[in-house]
């Protein structure tokens, strides 16, 4: 089915996913003050990049998964006609090659990882209805995001950003498990949610001696949220995969939150961004 019209505003942010991008946002400044901060502009630049690619990934999202979603999701808007598939892939295209341009123009460590990103959102979009390991790659997507927002600052990959790294890639195999049971039929278990747990040994690792206790009552609260979300998962009634997986997704700024261990300033952007992404799913749909 073919649109006759030009799609409207909304079809084009239900396909980008814009809800998320606060994440993208927080990834940017999670990793920007693990790398030593420095720039603001380059923060600033950074970001726009990888909101571009992430929209553009979400495109080819929707443009790789097109036969999946005529016969189990009508209602996604290139098989509702609500726009054309060849423009989906012009505009996803479009948009990855201009985020990469821009990291590329910010350095040879940014430029790798740059690349190193855009393979994995390729990659991802490809085969992610097909292969059981896709939630690691969706995790590297984001590992690759922290490390390239950390090669923007001024000290650049540090020891501490690879742990946060880590962290966050288990938080996003996490979530992404729990997402890839709204398309697959069978029974869920558990333990592969254990990974929600890991910002838990962040905390001990980053904060240290006076700042030990707040880490640990950061993760605590990270924590309470990924159990909260899972309640949707695990409920006898009325389970509902996808509200876990919109509060999981805005759960990642929590986790960057903790992982920064930045000033009362820096916990206040995390929050807001959090904030922002819980507001944002009020509107479009954040899978």
């Amino acid at each position: 089915m073919e649109p006759s019209t030009r799609p409207t505003w909304r079809t084009l942010l239900v396909l980008g996913r814009v809800s998320n991008l606060p994440t993208v946002w927080s990834n940017a400044l999670c990793g920007w003050l693990l790398g030593g901060g420095g720039s603001v502009a380059r923060l600033v630049v950074f970001s726009l990049a990888s909101s571009a690619m992430y929209i553009g990934g979400m495109y080819l999202n929707d443009a790789f998964d097109t036969d999946f979603d005529r016969q189990h999701r009508r209602e996604r808007p290139i098989p509702s006609g609500a726009i054309r598939e060849a423009l989906v892939w012009q505009v996803g295209g479009a948009l990855l090659l201009a985020g990469s341009a821009a990291m590329a123009c910010m350095g040879w460590s940014t430029a790798l990882l740059g690349v190193l990103l855009l393979g994995s959102i390729i990659l991802y979009d490809a085969v992610h209805k097909a292969v059981a390991f896709s939630p690691v790659i969706m995790a590297s997507c984001r590992v690759f995001l922290l490390l390239a927002a950390s090669s923007t600052g001024a000290q650049g990959v540090t020891g501490i950003v690879l742990w946060a790294a880590l962290v966050l890639a288990g938080w996003i195999m996490g979530l992404s498990y729990v997402a890839r049971r709204e398309s697959l039929k069978g029974t869920m278990d558990a333990w592969p949610l254990a990974a929600l747990a890991l910002p838990i040994v962040l905390a001990i690792i980053v904060r240290d001696g006076a700042h030990r206790i707040e880490g640990l009552l950061w993760s605590a609260i990270v924590v309470s949220w990924g159990i909260k979300c899972l309640l949707h998962v695990f409920a006898r009634e009325h389970r509902n995969l996808g509200r876990a997986v919109s509060g999981l997704l805005a759960g990642i700024c929590l986790v960057d939150l903790l992982a920064a261990g930045a000033s009362a300033t820096h916990n206040a952007a995390f929050l807001a961004l959090f904030a922002a992404a819980l507001v944002l799913q009020r509107f479009v749909p954040a899978t």
